[in-house]
């Protein structure tokens, strides 16, 4: 089956509603390797909250720190060892939506970063949120990818419609557009099942 991995250009992007939306959608399972801090509220409880359908399974994190840092830095502190060849998948016969944690060079040891979780078989959607520097930021999170020989399968955008953001964006990565999450006032399972629907036609294209 499909592995969809959300990474996203810095941390606090909008990576766990997507990947809500995306699980959603394809009503696919949900797995996030590493989770720093917030252990009572961890991503995962997060996104099983707000995914209706009754088929995705929510696997549990492979790596679980408490101090909500840098992994590296976290991991530290709890002393663990984290290793990119020691994470395993869990064995699902569904679509996985695999959530990275932060930005896509975050440190998870001295050598690692989250791009080391990624196999080169996974459909990579990048999530941008629009500030004042995310061109830059998003731009370098592709390039990234691409000189690691990674193929992004395209871009989520989250925030308010900003077109001359977007359309560069496009043009100069090369990458499609699979959406935009709109600035909503909260989100609960009506607003994911509403962008899961939106969504879909153009996620289902990955698998």
């Amino acid at each position: 089956m499909t592995n969809i991995f959300i990474t996203g250009i810095g941390t606090e992007i909008g990576k766990t509603i997507t990947s809500a939306i995306v699980v959603e959608s394809l009503k696919a399972d949900y797995f996030k390797p590493i989770q720093a801090g917030d252990l009572d509220n961890t991503d995962t409880h997060k996104v099983r909250k707000l995914v209706s359908n009754n088929t995705s399974q929510f696997h549990e994190s492979a790596v679980e720190l408490h101090t909500p840092m840098s992994p590296h830095a976290s991991a530290e502190i709890d002393n663990v060892a984290i290793k990119a060849s020691k994470i395993s998948r869990p064995k699902t016969k569904n679509t996985l939506v695999i959530e990275g944690a932060g930005g896509l060079l975050v440190p998870i040891n001295n050598t690692e970063t989250i791009a080391d979780l990624i196999h080169k078989e996974d459909k990579i959607i990048v999530v941008s949120r629009h500030y004042l520097g995310s061109i830059n930021h998003t731009l370098l999170t592709i390039e990234a990818l691409k000189s690691r020989g990674f193929a992004v399968a395209g871009i989520i955008f989250n925030g308010k419609e900003t077109p001359t953001t977007e359309n560069i964006i496009q043009k100069m990565s090369g990458v499609p557009v699979l959406g935009r999450i709109d600035d909503e006032p909260y989100f609960d399972n009506n607003v994911v099942k509403y962008y899961a629907d939106k969504f879909q036609k153009a996620l289902k294209k990955l698998v």
